[in-house]
């Protein structure tokens, strides 16, 4: 196994995120994580960090099994990494959320990786659909 790469930041705020990235043109993209998950770390490696890095996303992640943590939902309130995950249906990692500042879901999610020699085509297809709605 590759040694694992540097994690996405994790917000503080879904809101405050959505909203820097939306002031980009951008939809905020989430990627539910797991600790020691392989597919989850394929995602980050390979598309999520170098894309973010470019500066062509706003990504984030949130670990689906934090409890601990206070992370300011899209509608104000207070939660866990955990709870929103729950809250979203999130459960399988990773999971790949597309979201307006509003919490809206922008495209439908990416669940897995069913396929990974296309996962990169699905993503910017995602992609796309989310920054056409965002406008």
């Amino acid at each position: 196994m590759a040694t694992p790469s540097t994690p996405l930041p994790t917000p503080t705020s879904l809101r405050g995120a959505a909203q820097a990235a939306a002031a980009r043109g951008e939809p905020l993209v989430v990627m539910t994580t797991l600790t020691g998950c392989p597919y989850c770390e394929m995602v980050r490696a390979r598309y999520l960090l170098p894309m973010r890095q470019e500066g062509l996303i706003q990504a984030v992640q949130l670990d689906v099994q934090d409890r601990t943590s206070n992370l300011q939902g899209f509608d104000g309130q207070m939660g866990t990494p955990a709870a929103w995950a729950s809250a979203w249906k999130a459960r399988f990692t990773p999971t790949v959320l597309f979201f307006a500042p509003d919490g809206r879901e922008l495209a439908e999610r990416l669940v897995g990786i069913a396929v990974p020699d296309f996962y990169g085509e699905y993503l910017e297809a995602r992609l796309n659909e989310a920054r056409r709605k965002l406008r």
